[in-house]
């Protein structure tokens, strides 16, 4: 499908072949493009448009560059932000002379934000590069809200760590905060990617000569870094309560071990004492008298009680 936005508002179009794009237009809109849309649009304005594979395809260092003129970045934008480990994928942007095109074969929600704003106010954006700004900032305000819920979910299971009492449940509490990782780490990603568009965009020849979209850039990447300041908190935050959840599971594990240990050692007396009695021989001359048997008895629970007397002196148990 390609939608597109001229000057005077949105309009949903049905490609044709020799369409050619009006001179108010300022955002191409591709979204799930078939490969007959794609030719339509790189016949309309002269340029090689990505393809899915390719976009998948292209390396690190390879998903900013220029090209005929216009300047390619994919953007790594977050795939259901509100699961608890979202996912990322690609968006294309082409910053032209023109229009701003964008190629995407999912709904991020900083476009369809983009999208909405300009239903409500179709004069918002009125050159291509406003349109690209305005999906940056809406993908940095995306990515505070989600990061923000992060926060809170890890500040959540750090109350349920760290509260008195508790025993044992460790194993869904770390299964949660290895969630919180992975979203932290992925919106990191994204931060570092935009961070990098921000200046290569910067740096084009076009945009560097308008002083408001520079500012702009720049406001965005000062906003991109703060937030990344702040998503690597919450990663040492998670990292820290990871760690103490393991210490505390070593903490459990050692009483455990603590209470047969001391279990052992205050029932030796009374199995060594009742197994010299058990001894199948003739001349045991106590076992004759009265007294024997209650003096065994006696015996072995005097030994298991004074050990335990003793560890309790020393702080053992």
């Amino acid at each position: 499908m390609i939608r597109i936005h001229r000057a005077g508002g949105l309009k949903p179009m049905t490609p044709r072949p020799g369409w050619r794009p009006e001179a108010d237009v300022v955002w191409i809109d591709l979204f799930q493009p078939s490969r007959e849309e794609e030719l339509i649009v790189e016949a309309a304005l002269g340029l090689q448009i990505p393809t899915r594979e390719e976009m998948a395809a292209l390396e690190e260092s390879s998903r900013l560059y220029r090209s005929n003129g216009a300047t390619f970045v994919v953007a790594d934008l977050l795939k259901n932000g509100d699961d608890e480990a979202p996912e990322l994928e690609g968006v294309t942007c082409v910053l032209t002379k023109g229009p701003v095109i964008t190629i995407r074969y999912f709904d991020p929600k900083p476009v369809q934000a983009v999208w909405d704003r300009l239903l409500a106010e179709p004069a918002a954006c009125v050159h291509g590069s406003d349109v690209f700004l305005a999906i940056m900032e809406a993908a940095i305000d995306r990515l505070s809200a989600v990061l923000r819920r992060v926060d809170d979910r890890v500040e959540g299971i750090a109350q349920e760590i760290f509260s008195g009492g508790r025993t044992g449940g460790f194993a869904g509490l770390i299964a949660r905060l290895g969630r919180a990782h992975i979203a932290t780490a992925r919106i990191e990603e994204s931060l570092a990617g935009l961070s990098r568009i921000f200046v290569y965009v910067g740096l084009d020849g076009g945009m560097d000569r308008n002083r408001a979209v520079r500012e702009h850039l720049r406001s965005l990447r000062g906003d991109a870094e703060s937030l990344n300041a702040h998503a690597e908190a919450v990663a040492a935050n998670i990292e820290f309560q990871l760690n103490a959840a393991l210490g505390l599971i070593n903490v459990e594990q050692s009483a455990i071990i603590k209470i047969f240990s001391v279990a052992a050692a205050a029932f030796l007396p009374p199995t060594l004492i009742a197994s010299i009695y058990g001894m199948n021989f003739e001349h045991m001359p106590e076992l004759s008298r009265p007294w024997a048997y209650p003096a065994a008895l006696l015996a072995m629970v005097a030994s298991a009680v004074l050990p335990l007397l003793w560890f309790r002196r020393k702080g053992w148990i």
